[in-house]
């Protein structure tokens, strides 16, 4: 069995996911939340977050 061809099949998989990750990170940021966070939260449960991260409020800006 040739390992790099089963990991070249799911390959797709992994840079859609991390995209999609990246996406959500710059989102929370937009709505003022840590972009940190919500990359891996992303990278846990991808579109899940996205709804979850779209569907959220924006939070407000914090005075210190």
């Amino acid at each position: 069995m040739d390992h790099f061809s089963s990991f070249a099949d799911g390959a797709p998989w992994f840079a859609g996911w991390g995209t999609l990750a990246l996406i959500n990170a710059g989102l929370a940021q937009g709505k003022n939340r840590s972009g940190l966070l919500w990359f891996l939260v992303s990278l846990l449960f991808g579109p899940l977050a996205t709804l979850v991260l779209v569907l959220l409020p924006k939070e407000r800006a914090k005075l210190f």
